[in-house]
């Protein structure tokens, strides 16, 4: 695209509200990170701070970089918008190639925000198909590649639970009959409970997780940045969702998170984690994304406030008493870093250095100056909680303002290797221990 037509994007952008965006950052990164994050007043402006980097995608050779004793390699290259990722028991790896799906709406709205997304790189049709990988030699390759089921709509979380794949399409949850090992499912599959999809879907993606007496669990992000298009549009919505073992019903388990999307169990104390993106319009150094335990009726308080009690003062009308019920998440991961993938350690073989705690795929800003995130990182636990600062896993992503790719799910193989799916690097890669 020429510097003509990105300018008239960008403006047509900002004019239409498609930015999330805020004022350049005044703070340095690391102090929205962290337990206690420094948190400046909010700051409203006019014109939003746009800083998209544009994608020019991996030359032969060329890989992220890796912390220091680890290294990387690509563990299936050449895929079509990998998001997500599953690990079957047998080793298998299922893979979401998956987008937004189509605007429901078309004119200029439609346009500008299409637009937008091919400059970030995401501007791909989705696959609507999940993909199975298979490394039959044990190299650290993925020789084998098998399209598993297609015809999905937007699919994203995926959990196999005696003898059912379920699969989190971006409008209802699909069980399908599954035995690992088999490379394509023929049968169709049932659609066991709707999932809110309506309006814009801005955010499309639903994620999901079983816990171990088979309780699923699926994260639904809010459809607005802060309520502007009104809490009826957001039924169902900026929560996580329970469905108990053989009800068809959901149940709200977590609410007030504006977008969850990873989510894994603690292994010390059980609980449900997530990472959370949180609003944005405040400013370069609001708001921060986090990641939390999740409390059964707990509610974190979006739209009303923001990391805690923190009043966002656009929202009306004004709920002292949802503020003051808003319960303060876990642990910061800076502004606008779009931190997406979660998962926690056991089964890794990174070193002692990444025994316990959680990995973090950071798919990075684009309304952020400087901008953030586009990296994976480590945070150490002790006890169940997070204990200091987060530790670089696997950077390079972004060079010279422009993205190499951007990464999103993270897992960890059955080899102990973490798998990393960067979507518009079109790659799985896998980080190991040199």
């Amino acid at each position: 695209m020429n510097k003509y037509l990105l300018s008239l994007t960008v403006i047509g952008m900002v004019a239409l509200g498609l930015a999330a965006c805020g004022n350049n950052a005044k703070l340095p990164l690391s102090d929205g990170i962290g337990a206690s994050p420094v948190l400046p007043p909010p700051a409203q402006s006019v014109l939003p701070t746009v800083a998209i980097a544009l994608v020019d995608g991996w030359g032969e050779g060329e890989r992220p970089v890796a912390a220091p004793g680890l290294t990387v390699g690509a563990y299936a290259r050449g895929l079509d918008h990998p998001r997500w990722m599953h690990v079957l028991p047998n080793g298998d790896v299922l893979v979401a190639e998956t987008n937004k799906p189509p605007h429901p709406a078309g004119g200029l709205r439609a346009y500008a925000e299409k637009q937008v997304m091919a400059l970030a790189g995401a501007g791909v049709p989705s696959a609507d198909r999940i993909t199975l990988l298979r490394d039959a030699d044990g190299d650290g390759l993925a020789e084998q590649r098998h399209i598993l089921i297609d015809g999905l709509t937007s699919p994203f979380g995926m959990a196999l639970v005696d003898g059912s794949l379920y699969v989190a399409n971006t409008d209802a949850l699909m069980r399908f009959d599954y035995t690992p090992g088999e490379t394509r499912i023929e049968t169709p599959g049932e659609r066991i409970v709707d999932l809110p999809a309506a309006g814009t879907n801005r955010h499309w993606t639903k994620g999901l997780v079983a816990g171990p007496d088979g309780t699923l669990y699926i994260a639904v992000g809010s459809d607005s940045d802060h309520a502007e298009k009104g809490l009826a549009a957001e039924e169902g919505r900026a929560m996580i969702h329970a469905l108990d073992p053989g009800a068809t019903a959901l149940r709200p388990f977590g609410t007030g998170l504006r977008n969850p999307v990873g989510m894994d169990f603690e292994p010390v104390t059980g609980a449900l984690w997530t990472a959370v993106n949180e609003r944005d319009e405040l400013g370069g150094d609001l708001v921060p994304d986090y990641m939390t335990s999740v409390r059964e009726g707990g509610f974190y308080g979006w739209p009303w406030s923001y990391y805690g009690q923190n009043v966002d003062p656009r929202v009306t009308p004004a709920r002292p008493d949802k503020v003051a019920a808003a319960l303060v998440p876990d642990y910061a991961l800076g502004a606008h870093t779009a931190s997406l993938g979660l998962t926690f350690a056991p089964g890794a073989r990174l070193g002692e250095r990444f025994a316990q705690g959680a990995f973090i795929g950071q798919h990075g800003s684009w309304n952020r100056k400087p901008r953030s995130g586009y990296r994976v990182i480590f945070v150490p636990f002790d006890e169940g909680k997070p204990a200091g600062d987060p530790v670089d896993v696997l950077t390079g992503f972004l060079q010279e303002g422009r993205a190499k790719g951007r990464p999103v799910g993270v897992a960890i193989a059955q080899d102990g290797a973490l798998l990393v799916a960067d979507d518009v690097g079109n790659t799985i890669w896998r980080v190991s221990a040199q």
